[in-house]
């Protein structure tokens, strides 16, 4: 009876404790709705276009948020082409969402430079531009790594993560971009978000 007694005392800890756990766990990590993600916010920078532009000039659509720049060679291109290809797979609800080229090369990308080189890809992709300020507070709202590394006679490059950020309608971040899958699939994904 003792063994049997202690058993069942252990047991009711145990579940005690999980309880507890799971009570401290649900009211510790507060849902989407009530905490501002830590990724993201207010903006205030210029498209390609020359016009001034802020964060809520894009509320009501579904984002994805890249940071790049015009001189890249490859990682930019290529992510902004697969960006193109989701987009035109949306067809009619393509409308519903867009895209940021947000650069990262504020002295080179001005807004004639990122519309010449938008001008290969998707209509809604967006380029923004701004003061260096400007740039490294969205930067830093975003979390992005970018540097700009010097290369022989006098140039430079940029070296910069790679992140595209999936942003809701009301300009909270949701997570991560995935592009490693078909055009079709990641198209399928964000159209659930729209």
């Amino acid at each position: 009876m003792t063994r049997t007694f202690r058993v069942a005392a252990v047991l009711a800890a145990f579940v005690a404790g999980a309880a507890a756990l799971s009570a401290a766990i649900f009211f510790a990590l507060p849902g989407e709705t009530t905490k501002p993600s830590a990724i993201g916010g207010p903006f205030q920078l210029v498209d390609q276009n020359g016009r001034a532009v802020t964060d809520a000039d894009f509320k009501g659509l579904t984002l994805l948020v890249f940071f790049g720049f015009t001189h890249c060679p490859d990682i930019c291109p290529t992510t902004l082409f697969e960006i193109s290809e989701v987009l035109k797979r949306l067809g009619a609800d393509a409308d519903k969402a867009a895209a940021l080229f947000v650069t990262v090369d504020p002295e080179r990308d001005t807004p004639e430079k990122l519309k010449d080189y938008l001008s290969s890809f998707h209509p809604r992709i967006f380029g923004l531009s701004g003061t260096p300020a400007e740039i490294e507070a969205v930067k830093r709202a975003y979390r992005v790594y970018a540097k700009k590394v010097l290369l022989e006679g006098g140039e430079y490059t940029m070296d910069h993560s790679a992140v595209i950020y999936l942003m809701d309608k009301q300009g909270r971040f949701v997570a991560p971009f995935n592009l490693k899958r078909t055009a079709e699939e990641a198209a399928a994904d964000l159209k659930r978000r729209l």
